[in-house]
């Protein structure tokens, strides 16, 4: 049995919030496709080592929201740094086989990056 694509995407910000980035890129698939405010990703590789380069500023990742159709997840958090005041992020999965085959992140990174 699949898990659900909600269920998919609570384990991967539940995996990011801790650091786990093994458990982070179990589930994606492996040629995810990724395009966010820092840029893009192709691999499920490519995808987790950005997502480690992130984290190293990142403090916390409250979920605020969860809206789902379907394969896809419409999450809306607050991404907490050591940078900046908490930032608003939307970000869109698409799910299939109980991966994330498909993301994109919108963001303002201007209180981030300065």
């Amino acid at each position: 049995m699949t898990a659900e694509p909600v269920d998919v995407t609570a384990a991967y910000y539940a995996a990011w919030k801790v650091k786990d980035f093994d458990t982070l890129r179990s589930l994606l698939a492996e040629d995810v496709d990724f395009i966010g405010p820092y840029g893009s990703a192709t691999s499920a590789d490519e995808f987790r080592a950005k997502i480690e380069v992130a984290s190293e500023i990142n403090t916390d990742i409250v979920v605020r929201k969860v809206f789902s159709d379907g394969p896809d997840v419409l999450t809306w958090f607050e991404m907490h740094t050591t940078v900046a005041e908490p930032v608003q992020v939307a970000t869109w999965s698409h799910v299939v086989d109980g991966r994330i085959v498909r993301q994109r992140v919108a963001f303002d990174p201007r209180p981030i990056t300065g």
